[in-house]
């Protein structure tokens, strides 16, 4: 199935569609979130990603990210994709948006209006190999000196939301 990316203005007004690879080849503003899912003792959910994505194969990002769909909320994508990618779901909690511009590998560029969620969870979650191939829980001083040390392993948009949610958080 084609999958389409709803393009927006720096207000959050929908613009139109387009064919998602399309979108991040011409690199233009679309809708976009991501998750941060926590377990009880603060350790974050990082996904591997698998090795037949098409771009960023193999790097560490959050829990789940992706687009919503047309006529689609931000929050229902996010539970929909949690469960497609992670199978589990968990409450939800919006906590901030932000746009960011990003180059990726193939020459695609992530443009995105990213609301970022956040969850808690503490069972195991049940991978689609199509789109993760491993988990990790991870302390969050810990994450941050790995990615200062290893930025080669995370993927670029995971290291640019990060950021940003370390400034949302401390502030």
């Amino acid at each position: 199935m084609e999958e389409f990316v709803v393009l927006v203005d720096h207000q959050d007004q929908e613009l139109g569609l387009m064919e998602k690879q399309q979108a991040h080849v011409a690199g233009l503003l679309h809708r976009a979130f991501s998750v941060f899912v926590f377990n009880s003792k603060g350790e974050l959910m990082l996904q591997q990603r698998a090795a037949t994505k098409y771009h960023s194969p193999t790097l560490w990002t959050n829990t789940c990210c992706s687009h919503p769909r047309e006529n689609e909320t931000y929050l229902d994508a996010a539970h929909r994709r949690l469960q497609e990618e992670m199978g589990f779901n968990c409450e939800l909690f919006h906590k901030f948006h932000f746009i960011y511009k990003a180059n990726l590998d193939n020459g695609l560029t992530e443009h995105e209006l990213d609301h970022v969620f956040i969850g808690i969870y503490d069972e195991e979650p049940i991978l689609n190999k199509h789109e993760v191939m491993a988990y990790r829980w991870v302390e969050m001083d810990d994450l941050k000196k790995d990615i200062e040390k290893n930025p080669h392993n995370y993927t670029a948009w995971f290291k640019i939301i990060f950021d940003q949610y370390i400034s949302h958080i401390e502030a």
